[in-house]
Parts: C-alpha cells; structure tokens; sequence
C-alpha cells in the first residue's frame, strides 16, 4: 500500500472512529430532560447519565495507554468501538436509574480505548508530515460525532421513544465501528514493549514535573467544563419558560455543526502565528461565545453556541496536539503525556458539566454564564503562562 493511501486510510478510519466515539459519549446530552422525568430524578442528578460515563472514561485512560504499548494500538481501537456500540444499545432496555448509570459507566470504560491511543497511532503509522493533518482530522470526527450525538437523539425519541432513540443512536456507533475495522491500516511500525510498573510511574512523575504539561493540561480541564457545562444547562433552559421549546430544545444544537471546520482552520493559524497565540485566540473567542448566550433573544443564544462551538473545538486541537508534541521534545513518555491531557480532559467535563446544571437549579441563566466565563479566563491565564514555559516552540 503506498504512503499516501495508507495515509488516507488512517484519516478516514480515525474521523469514523472519533464520530462514533463522541456520539456515544454525549448523546445523553439533548435527552437530560426526557432522562430526568422518565427516571424520576431532578436535573443536577439527570446530568449523572454523561458525568459517569466521563469520568469511568478518565480513569480507564490511565491504564489503557500502557496496555496498548504490550498489545497494540489497532486492536484496542476495534473492540474500543465495538463494545461502547454494544453497550449504548443496552441503554435502551436499562429499566432502573442505577441500572443506566452502571451500564453508562461501563461504556465509558470502553470508550477509552480510541483516545488513548489514536495520537499514538499517528505519530507511528502516518508520515510526519501528516501528523497535524491527522490529528486534525480525528478531532473534526469528533465534531462530527459531538453533533450528531446532540441532534439526533431528539428526533429519534420523538420518532421511537427512549427505547428507540438509544437503539439507533448505539446502531451508527456501530457502523461506525464496522468502518474502522475495515479502514484502519494494521501497525507496521509499532513496537510492542511490556509495560513495568516501575516504568510507567517514572513516566508519569517526570509528565507531572513539566510545569508546562500540567498547564495545558489545566487548559483542557477548564475548556471542556465551561463548554460542556453550558451545553448541560442550555437543554434545561430552553425547556423553561419564556422558550418552552420541549424537545425541539435540542434544534439549537443545529450550531455544533459550525465547529465542525475548527480543527483545521485552527492549525493553519497555528502555522504561521504558533501554537500559543492561536490557543489564546480560541480562548478569548470562546468567553465570547459564552457572554452571547447570556442574550433572552434565541437567535443569538444559538449565535453564541456556535461561537462557543468553533472555539472550543479549535482549542482542544491545539492543545492536545500541543501536549504530546512538548512531551516528545523534552523526553517525557507521549502517552503518558497526551493521557494525562485526557484525564483532565474529562474530569473538567464531569465536574463542571454537573456544578454547572446545579447553577442553573439555584442561580439560573446567569449562575451558567459566570461558571463558563470563570473557566475561560482561567484557561487564558493558563495558555499564557504555558507560552511563557514552552517560549522556544511556540510563542
């Protein structure tokens, strides 16, 4: 197979397998509502069906990189899919609310598998020179997969019911899944090396010595909680009075899809400006997005969403590329690194995503704006202060 095909394939087997990945994951998101009155728990509560399965997620993070390093990184990715698919299936026939969250914590779990080691992957299999196109593109399948997990589900449980709505939402993971089997070129470059204890937390210890890692991860902790957090409360907002949008709420996730070109559009500024300037950009553009929701006016709430949408999905690129690039440069272990970027990854999208439906119970509107807000201006001090550790590459 020439470099080029191979190339392609990974590309279009990453971009099916990061759709399929956040599909599965945030697809709960639109029904927080629907969650909330058939299993008989308030709003805070209902936001536990995405916070378990992140943070199951988060910590299956920590030792599915390494597992990966013994028995390879294509297999992972397969089964990854295939049994969060499965699981998210199984959701539809959960008949208790304990019930669901085990069955979602599990999907987290099995989840993990792809963004533990898709990064990994790129930087054996494809050139070098397509390794920011890669990553790129596995993000923009992400998008994908993030718009479709908040606008399909809607529609389908108007259509099916929750039963339905879960059984086809789990059925184009699926496919998804059967994709990336067929896609995604074998390893040919990957070397298996059995993981030590030993070695794998002086990985670790040295990852969390880099001053500059630990901020970018803080980055990514702080972005995904101000975007999730906002996205958790807005279907519980449109639900309430003056909207009393129901379940159409969730047509204003039609704004996601303008995220969708972010990751690429972020990398070409990041090109010829650096890396940190283009993340602090995406940060200041992001506390924008969030200020426009705090309008009464729908039109600019949804204004706002894309906004909020275009800047969090080009930040994340950057950032988690930016991650595993410095970890490669000064001789920390990358996955290590870009597992760690992870964790906090998620933990800031379990904790935040919940502490933020709890404002929206006490405080309202205004209660989700100044969480949002707080976590945007703390990730631009953040990206700052990493341009500042990080000067040589990209300030």
């Amino acid at each position: 197979m020439s470099t080029l095909g191979s190339s392609r394939r990974i590309r279009c087997g990453l971009m099916l397998g990061g759709l399929a990945n956040f599909l599965a994951l945030y697809y709960v998101q639109p029904l927080l509502p629907a969650i909330a009155e058939r299993f008989d728990v308030s709003a805070s509560q209902s936001t536990a069906a995405l916070s378990v399965a992140t943070i199951t997620l988060a910590i299956a993070l920590l030792f599915v990189g390494p597992i990966s390093d013994a028995v390879g990184r294509v297999m992972i990715m397969r089964v990854s899919l295939t049994a969060s698919a499965l699981l998210g299936i199984a959701t539809a026939f959960a008949p208790t609310w304990h019930s669901l969250l085990v069955i979602r914590g599990l999907q987290g779990m099995a989840l993990a598998g792809l963004p533990a080691v898709a990064l990994a992957y790129v930087r054996e299999e494809a050139p070098p020179d397509a390794h920011l196109r890669a990553n790129a593109t596995y993000i923009t399948g992400t998008a994908l997969g993030g718009a479709a997990g908040r606008l399909l589900p809607g529609p389908f449980q108007a259509l099916w019911g929750w039963p339905g709505a879960n059984a086809a939402v789990g059925g184009i993971a699926l496919a998804c899944a059967v994709g990336l089997w067929i896609l995604l070129p074998p390893s040919r470059r990957f070397e298996p090396a059995s993981p030590r204890p030993r070695d794998l937390l002086r990985n670790t210890g040295l990852t969390l010595r880099d001053p500059a890692i630990m901020a970018l991860c803080l980055v990514g902790a702080a972005t995904m909680g101000a975007f999730v957090g906002l996205c958790n409360a807005l279907t519980f907002r449109l639900e309430a009075a003056p909207y009393l949008l129901g379940g159409a709420g969730a047509l204003v996730f039609l704004a996601y899809p303008v995220g969708i070109p972010a990751p690429h559009a972020a990398g070409r500024l990041a090109m010829r400006r650096g890396r940190g300037r283009a993340a602090l950009l995406g940060v200041v553009v992001l506390l924008a997005g969030t200020l426009l929701t705090a309008s009464p006016r729908l039109p600019v709430i949804v204004t706002g969403l894309g906004v909020l949408t275009f800047a969090f999905l080009g930040t994340h690129s950057l950032v988690s590329g930016w991650v595993s690039d410095r970890a490669q440069r000064v001789g920390v272990g990358v996955g290590q690194a870009a597992g760690l970027y992870l964790l906090a990854y998620y933990a800031g999208s379990s904790a935040f995503g919940a502490f933020a439906a709890h404002q929206w119970q006490v405080e309202g509107w205004s209660g989700v704006i100044s969480v949002s807000a707080a976590l945007a201006l703390a990730a631009g001090l953040l990206v700052i202060l990493a341009r500042r550790l990080d000067v040589a590459r990209n300030a």
